[in-house]
């Protein structure tokens, strides 16, 4: 009963702020100066062409009776047409959003799995150089962004050893029809392995360029926590029954000392969404990383703001679903 009353109460308050987003999103691309009809008007146009347009587009009302008629059609699903694609604003976040997931998540697996065998790595050599030499990598892969990583690896396979594609997402010269936007899992699905590894390759650099940085902030986190439970009475008890290190650690010590990076990465997730921004540009990967970079550049007032919503409902969804996670792993918590 408890659990379900904090589930709502997050539900309201995560309304709330989703409500929050939209009002400051709204505002700021308001008062900043500039017209957006410019961007999609001819030089030719007259002034009653101008007129016609911004009214199509309701920017001659004023600003509350502008909020109050989007927030209407917000509420019905309805974020307006998109004033330089001439689209939905829907269907393009629709038509984009799966593909920024699908690199989102294939690179949160590469930076568990990477992480959590760096932090195993030291905790189990935590007197020996091996522990010093990992300590010093984990500290360099912080120190380097997202977006020079992805630079590096344009440089490194697309330049001096050309093994891995350098834009886009597949292949243009593979004519295969899909039922979803969610291409690689699609592809893996139906069995259709040669789509699947060109997809695949399209992904490795900017996956690689995402999971480093995150990898190095989990194997920091988690070895200071593994550290800390290596210390605990229950695994000093494992220890006097003649259990191996590796046990000691695996079994013991990992699943008590996940809770901090589970919630670490759940908020670091959400960080690597908004991230990809600057490495799809890079890679010309057609996620709403590089459609956000689009939207601004042209004013695109619709777009910019169902993005940011977008953006906004995937960081309270995940830290909803991290909360519940850290609930289940650590039921105490549920007190709290």
């Amino acid at each position: 009963m408890n659990n379900s009353l904090a589930v709502i109460r997050r539900l309201v308050q995560s309304a709330a702020t989703l409500f929050g987003v939209g009002i400051v999103v709204f505002i700021l691309l308001r008062v900043v100066p500039g017209d957006p009809t410019a961007m999609m008007i001819g030089p030719g146009a007259s002034a009653d062409d101008v007129i016609a347009l911004r009214a199509r587009y309701h920017l001659d009302e004023p600003l509350l009776l502008q909020f109050f008629g989007w927030l209407r059609s917000a509420l019905s699903g309805d974020f307006g047409t998109s004033i330089s694609l001439h689209r939905d604003v829907m269907e393009v976040l629709l038509s984009r959003l799966p593909a920024t997931i699908e690199l989102a998540i294939a690179a949160l697996l590469v930076a568990v799995a990477a992480g959590v065998s760096l932090a195993v790595l030291a905790t189990l050599y935590d007197r020996r150089a091996t522990a010093g030499i990992i300590n010093v990598a984990v500290g360099l892969l912080l120190a380097v962004p997202d977006f020079v990583w992805a630079l590096a690896f344009v440089l490194l396979f697309g330049l001096l050893l050309p093994v891995l594609p350098l834009s886009g997402r597949i292949d243009p010269t593979l004519d295969i029809p899909f039922h979803t936007h969610f291409i690689l899992i699609e592809s893996l699905l139906t069995g259709r392995m040669t789509v699947f590894a060109d997809i695949a390759a399209h992904m490795v650099m900017p996956v690689l360029a995402l999971a480093i940085p995150l990898a190095a902030i989990i194997a920091r986190v988690l070895t200071a926590s593994l550290s800390e439970a290596m210390e605990a009475d229950y695994v000093l008890l494992a220890r006097i029954k003649g259990h191996s290190r590796l046990r000691l650690v695996l079994q013991e010590a990992l699943p008590n000392a996940i809770g901090p990076t589970l919630a670490l990465t759940g908020v670091q997730f959400t960080f690597l969404v908004g991230g990809t921004v600057i490495v799809e540009r890079i890679f010309a990967y057609p996620g709403i990383g590089n459609l956000g970079v689009d939207a601004v550049i042209n004013r695109d007032f619709p777009l910019i703001q169902g993005l940011v919503l977008a953006f906004g409902a995937i960081f309270i969804v995940v830290n909803l679903l991290v909360d519940l996670a850290v609930t289940a792993l650590d039921p105490r918590l549920s007190h709290a």
